[in-house]
C-alpha cells in the first residue's frame, strides 16, 4: 500500500528526517512512535503532501506521489486526521462530514449553484453517507448541532467521520488520543479497531505507547529523524535501543 524509500527532509541546516524507509502492507495498522522531535509529524506531512519531498521516494499503490498536491493525494485515497481538532466552526456536525464527501462529487460549481438534478442527487447521497458515518463514530444524534459546541473527544470523532467520507484506502492518524480522557481514549481505540476491520490501512502516530502497542500489527520507532527499530509490538517493548531512546523504565510489557 505504501512504500517510503530514502526519505530525508531538512529545516534549514537541521535534518528532521534522514534516509527513512518504510513499507506498509494493505490492511495493516502501523504504529509510529518516538520522542518529541523524532520526525513523526514531518513524515506524515510528507506523505500527505503538505511538505515537499527533499530527497527520497514515496509510492502509494505502486505509483510515485512525490509531485502530487495534497488534493490529488486525497483523491487517490490518502486521508489525514491532525492532532488539533480542525473543524469548520460555522458549520453543523453533518455539514463538516459532507465536506469530506465532496471529493467524490462529480458536479461542478455552476451545477451546484443552479441546483441541477445531478447536483441535488449527489448532495442527497453525501448527506446520507455523512449520516451513516456519524452513526458509526457515535455522533448520530448530534448531526444538526454546531460543530464547535462538541467537546474535544467528539470533535476528534467528527474529524474521523469527515476523513472517512472520502473513502480513503490509507488513513494517517496524527496523535488522535492527545488531550482525551481515559474513557474517550477507550472509545477511540474501539473505533480504530472497527476501521481496521473494514480493511482501511492505518498509520498511527501517538505518544500513548500502550495504546499504540495494543492496536498495531507492527511498530516503527523514530529517533532524531532516523528509524532505530521496527517490528511487532512485543519485540519493540523489549528492544534496548527503543528503551534507551524513548520508553525508558516505562517499557514494561
Amino acid at each position: 500500500m505504501l512504500r517510503v524509500e530514502g526519505l530525508s527532509h531538512r529545516f534549514g541546516g537541521v535534518y528532521a528526517l534522514r534516509d527513512v524507509g518504510l513499507r506498509v502492507e494493505s490492511g495493516e495498522l502501523r504504529g509510529i512512535i518516538g520522542p518529541n522531535g523524532a520526525g513523526k509529524s514531518t513524515l506524515f506531512h510528507l506523505i500527505a503532501g503538505h511538505l515537499r519531498v527533499g530527497s527520497g521516494r514515496i509510492s502509494f499503490r505502486g505509483q510515485g506521489i512525490e509531485r502530487l498536491s495534497p488534493h490529488e493525494r486525497a483523491q487517490r485515497g490518502i486521508a489525514i486526521v491532525y492532532q488539533g481538532a480542525r473543524i469548520f466552526r460555522r458549520m453543523t456536525v453533518i455539514e463538516n462530514v459532507m465536506v469530506g464527501a465532496h471529493l467524490t462529487a462529480r458536479h461542478g460549481f455552476f451545477e451546484a449553484a443552479w441546483r441541477s438534478p445531478r447536483a441535488r442527487r449527489e448532495e442527497a447521497a453525501m448527506r446520507a453517507l455523512a449520516g451513516a458515518l456519524l452513526d458509526e463514530v457515535g455522533l448520530a444524534g448530534l448531526a444538526d448541532r454546531p460543530a464547535e459546541a462538541l467537546p474535544l473527544g467528539q470533535q476528534r470523532a467528527l474529524q474521523l467521520a469527515r476523513a472517512l467520507a472520502a473513502s480513503p484506502a490509507l488513513l494517517l492518524l496524527d496523535e488522535p488520543a492527545s488531550g482525551l480522557r481515559e474513557q474517550e481514549r477507550t472509545r477511540l481505540a474501539e473505533l480504530i479497531r472497527r476501521l481496521r476491520a473494514r480493511g482501511i490501512t492505518i498509520l498511527l502516530v501517538e505518544h500513548d505507547v500502550p495504546l499504540v502497542t495494543s492496536l498495531s500489527d507492527r511498530v516503527t520507532v523514530l529517533d532524531l529523524g532516523s528509524v532505530i527499530a521496527e517490528g511487532e509490538p512485543a519485540a519493540i517493548r523489549e528492544d534496548p535501543a527503543v528503551i534507551g531512546a524513548y520508553l525508558g523504565s516505562a517499557a514494561t510489557p
